[in-house]
């Protein structure tokens, strides 16, 4: 029996004093429904934790992510929703042209709606935007970089690189060449282009001459090259074997004075280019040639598109790099959506221009003799482009709808990981929680009573 130290009451203390800290913990965890409230409480656990939470809150944020790029293919689709119907429109016009039953006035007030339609087709093309963000104006597709060419498309299958081709030969026109136009016509006759008839009778002028044939070569899908002082010099719009000039003169003195023959006709070539297989070409690519248009197609859905600058070949190069092209295709350009929680884990879309030019309808014209035939075809190959790129559309939106899914079920299933190793459970906290309250207040008994046990020694002084 001791005065100084009671020794009772120091064991009681600190054993209430650990009750109290362990009781505060419990308290603590109750209170937030954390396990780990402190690095101190699970240091490995709260390291594993943090890292599941960041991951968790970036798979979060990367179905937003995806959400939104479901947004932005939809609303490039409803545009091109809209072009679909104008082409189907301007074909149905087309048709409408290509009826024998059409005056030549009649076919001019459908080529009036005609060019409308493409105007807006090109406005849908330039303004169509999310978030500012244009869409459908060749901005969200591969940038490739080249001379000498335009219109260049090129698929998704093309990796990036240079492509390099030789032009060996530029594509030429249908040309047939007569004399110069009197003063004053002595002659009279028809003078047909491709089907289209002017009639000319002696006593026109220079100038009533030279309009009438410009008109009717007009018509006919070519034109004069130079003035009416010039030398007749005809020229079929187009390029290439597809474009074909066929000239006729009704009366043989009508000829002779114009310096034409009574019938003739000339067709044009197509340009002609050496690929080369040391650049990133493969030895299995072939070329295709419909005048000035080139097309490069291989295996695997590769292919590219563009169009020649007119003249141009090995001996003619503004550039002076003797006819060669080298097209740098890059992998610029491209949306890339952020459909991850991780460094990498991203989706390219890719969405090519959709203008008249890239659509090559630019040039669609009812009003010539074969032009509503060839604006049908035009038109029908159009169409399947735009229908290309909405399918593409279409499965980008897929696979995002699919991610999104994936990325909800991965946060679910990372929420419950995490959850077990840092969120308390309240039901075997609780017991804890009355098995300490019930300890501490055992334990103040305790100290009571042995702060009490001095006052024994007392008694013994009495």
């Amino acid at each position: 029996m001791k005065v100084n130290n009671n020794i009772s009451a120091v064991i009681t203390n600190n054993q209430l004093l650990r009750t109290e800290d362990s009781l505060a913990k419990s308290m603590e965890r109750l209170s937030s429904g954390l396990k780990i409230n402190h690095a101190k409480d699970n240091p490995s656990g709260m390291a594993i934790s943090n890292k599941m939470q960041a991951q968790i809150d970036g798979l979060d944020q990367a179905s937003r992510n995806a959400s939104d790029g479901t947004s932005v293919l939809e609303t490039a689709d409803g545009a091109l929703n809209v072009v679909t119907s104008m082409i189907q429109r301007m074909r149905e016009l087309s048709v409408q042209a290509a009826n024998g039953t059409n005056s030549q006035s009649e076919k001019e007030a459908i080529q009036l709606e005609i060019d409308k339609l493409k105007e807006e087709v090109n406005r849908v093309s330039s303004s169509t935007e999310f978030n500012t963000k244009a869409l459908l104006n060749g901005s969200l597709d591969n940038r490739v970089y080249a001379d000498n060419v335009s219109r260049i498309q090129v698929s998704e299958e093309v990796p990036s690189g240079v492509y390099e081709f030789t032009i060996d030969s530029a594509a030429k026109q249908a040309n047939i060449s007569g004399g110069t136009i009197p003063a004053s016509l002595t002659n009279s006759g028809v003078v047909e282009f491709n089907g289209s008839k002017v009639e000319l009778t002696a006593g026109m002028s220079q100038e009533e001459v030279y309009t009438a044939l410009r008109d009717a070569a007009e018509i006919g899908e070519a034109y004069i090259s130079g003035s009416a002082t010039d030398s007749l010099d005809f020229y079929s719009t187009a390029y290439g074997t597809g474009a074909s000039l066929h000239i006729t003169v009704s009366d043989a003195d009508l000829a002779a004075e114009l310096g034409l023959p009574t019938d003739t006709t000339s067709s044009g070539i197509d340009a002609e280019i050496t690929l080369d297989n040391n650049s990133a070409f493969e030895k299995t690519a072939s070329v295709k040639y419909e005048g000035n248009k080139i097309t490069v197609t291989d295996v695997k859905g590769f292919e590219i598109s563009l169009m020649l600058d007119a003249g141009v070949d090995a001996t003619n190069d503004p550039e002076g790099k003797n006819g060669v092209v080298s097209l740098n295709v890059t992998d610029m350009g491209p949306m890339v959506l952020q459909i991850g929680a991780n460094e990498g884990q991203q989706m390219r879309v890719k969405i090519p221009s959709c203008d008249t030019e890239n659509l090559y309808i630019d040039t669609l014209d009812v009003t010539t003799v074969n032009g509503a035939r060839r604006g049908i075809s035009q038109l029908d190959d159009a169409l399947s482009f735009v229908n290309k790129v909405r399918s593409a559309l279409g499965a980008y939106t897929n696979r995002l709808e699919t991610a999104t899914a994936s990325l909800n079920e991965t946060s679910e299933n990372m929420n419950s990981a995490i959850s077990r190793i840092s969120d308390v459970d309240m039901a075997i906290e609780m017991t804890e929680y009355t098995r300490l309250n019930v300890l501490s207040q055992t334990a103040t008994s305790a100290l009571s009573q042995a702060n009490e046990l001095p006052q024994m020694a007392l008694q013994l002084l009495q």
